[in-house]
């Protein structure tokens, strides 16, 4: 079976050191960049080694982005391990040139995929790291039955479609019983299923998801929209691992900040 040549060639933990060093990841959102200047855009942030790719078809979300003609292109300028989040119905025809396109992750939603678990199959086959996305309105519980072949969770703090949104403080509890299920999961299994948020991440935010559990923070316009862009990158993760070593206390706090609304 065809693989991703970046996935036949790197491991998560290889490309990604701070997911196996136990840091929290910032993935900058390529959705938030200049589209008529994207591998500029991308070189900006290249101290981040996460990028996110926001694949939109207008049709499972309103918007349409860039598909797999921009991702080929992209890929020969960029080390960093390329997470392809698929917000389009129906998505299995299309894994396949995702994969020959050079991602190594693709992360795909449970909302509308009648048949989740041959996808996630599907991905694995093709080399690539499997990812899903749950959003706002999704339980967390409908994931107990693919957890095995899961390595990443997203789970969406805002609705998927478009940048720049508010960060919706609602969805805490989903991300904290998710890290419950990966817990019990990797007591059950041995494996590790990283936990991410996109939607809505900046200063004020990032700790309150670490706080809840979550590892991977997605960020668009907060770091797009900044000129010292990796400046901005380690802020964000500074701030992500003191809400992760601050816990609880710090969401509590957080959740009640007029700067969070």
């Amino acid at each position: 079976m065809p693989q991703s040549p970046a996935a036949s060639s790197r491991s998560l933990s290889a490309q990604v050191p701070e997911a196996a060093a136990g840091k929290p990841l910032i993935a900058p959102s390529l959705l938030s960049a200049d589209f008529s200047d994207l591998r500029r855009e991308m070189e900006t942030v290249a101290t981040a080694p996460w990028l996110h790719l926001d694949v939109m078809d207008g049709h499972f979300v309103p918007n349409i982005s860039f598909g797999m003609p921009v991702i080929k292109a992209l890929r020969p300028h960029s080390k960093a391990f390329f997470d392809a989040h698929l917000m389009i119905s129906p998505v299995d025809p299309h894994l396949d040139a995702l994969a020959e396109a050079g991602v190594d992750q693709m992360t795909v939603h449970v909302e509308g995929n009648w048949h989740l678990n041959r996808t996630l199959q599907r991905i694995a086959a093709l080399g690539c790291k499997v990812g899903v996305a749950l959003c706002p309105a999704t339980l967390p519980e409908v994931l107990g039955e693919v957890l095995e072949l899961v390595d990443t969770i997203l789970v969406m703090t805002v609705n998927p479609g478009f940048g720049g949104q508010t960060f919706m403080p609602g969805q805490l509890p989903k991300i904290r019983r998710l890290a419950q299920m990966i817990d019990e999961n990797e007591e059950r299994t041995g494996r590790r299923i990283l936990l991410g948020v996109d939607g809505g991440i900046n200063l004020q935010t990032a700790p309150l998801v670490t706080a809840a559990g979550a590892r991977l923070l997605v960020a668009g316009s907060s770091v797009f929209g900044q000129k010292d862009r990796p400046a901005t990158i380690a802020a964000l993760q500074a701030a992500a691992c003191a809400g992760e070593e601050g816990g609880r206390s710090v969401e509590d706090v957080s959740a009640r900040s007029p700067s969070m609304r």
